[in-house]
């Protein structure tokens, strides 16, 4: 299992993966840029003209299932590291060459109540990142772990959202 790490020690929390892939950053930096990659692994489609500073995110959920979204490119240092925010979040990619793979520091910071939800959401979303598929509704009992553990620091956790 590859559990989130809960970071508090800034302004908004933050959870923390640290996954080791095993292709190397140019295949993963795709992965995490490339709209046919993304489809793989990221809750939505993302939208853009090109990846740079500054640059707007649109992204769409498939099937309706949410509202667009929108976001812009804080940080792209290819094949290093990539942030953007998505909404009112921020999400960062850290890509480290290591042991002919990549090691990938990904965190999002985002408002307290959600983070149980998201947590087990991104174990979902990476695990497909990593090749490996989990049944869609393994995300419920990770949420409810994680809904536990973040309680104490966090206070209560939201569910899913409701769908529009």
């Amino acid at each position: 299992m590859h559990d989130p790490t809960l970071v508090t020690t800034d302004a908004r929390p933050k959870i923390r993966f640290d996954r080791l892939l095993p292709s190397p950053p140019a295949v993963v930096w795709r992965a995490l840029t490339e709209r046919e990659e993304l489809n793989g692994w990221f809750p939505c489609d993302i939208l853009t003209d090109e990846w740079k500073v500054g640059a707007s995110l649109k992204f769409v959920f498939r099937d309706g299932e949410w509202h667009d979204l929108a976001g812009t490119v804080l940080e792209c240092d290819e094949p290093r590291t990539l942030e953007f925010t998505w909404a009112d979040e921020t999400l960062r990619f850290e890509l480290t060459e290591e042991d002919g793979g990549t090691r990938l520091v990904f965190t999002d910071e985002l408002d307290p109540g959600i983070a149980a939800r998201n947590a087990a959401g991104w174990v979902v979303c990476l695990d497909r990142l990593e090749g490996r598929t989990s049944p869609e509704e393994s995300w419920k009992g990770l949420f409810e772990r994680y809904s536990v553990e973040f309680a104490p620091t966090l206070g209560a956790q939201e569910g899913p959202p409701e769908r529009p």
